[in-house]
């Protein structure tokens, strides 16, 4: 396997702030965030640790992440892992890691977490869709006498 390349993360925690919107110079939307963690770092898990990872989305999932997610919301990302480096202004090198967001799930259920705007898992539609209008309605079966297996 010489060319086995693998770069996949998951990572489900709280968001430490609000995230914002903004758009690049080419009008693109992105938005970055951190995400805390909580690691257990003895063998009974009694004791645990935070970690913050620095998460950016773009497009369709920093604008779903921004209206859907406050401080302290629970969410769970899929992405991958991107290092970085520049140059400060004093000249040092920097460097830093980021997750880049493919997915982005909710967490929390209904009632958990912060409230935001009048959302509900059902009013959610998916980006890129104006309404689930054509989507098919099933009627709930009262009793299971009914079904052919």
């Amino acid at each position: 396997m010489a060319n086995f390349n693998f770069n996949k993360v998951i990572l489900g925690g709280r968001l430490t702030a609000d995230p914002e919107l903004r758009q690049n110079p080419s009008g693109i939307a992105v938005t970055s965030f951190s995400i805390a963690v909580n690691r257990r770092y003895s063998k009974n898990a009694s004791e645990q640790q935070t970690d913050f990872f620095n998460v950016v989305a773009w497009r369709q999932n920093a604008e779903f992440i921004s209206r859907y997610f406050r401080k302290g919301s629970s969410i769970c990302v899929v992405g991958t892992i991107q290092n970085r480096s520049w140059t400060d202004q004093q000249g040092q090198k920097r460097y830093a890691t980021d997750i880049i967001v493919d997915e982005a799930h909710f967490v929390d259920s209904k009632g958990e977490g912060p409230a935001i705007g009048g959302y509900t898992p059902d009013s959610y539609q998916t980006p890129g869709f104006a309404s689930d209008a054509g989507a098919p309605r099933f009627e709930e079966m009262s009793n299971d006498d009914d079904l052919p297996f």
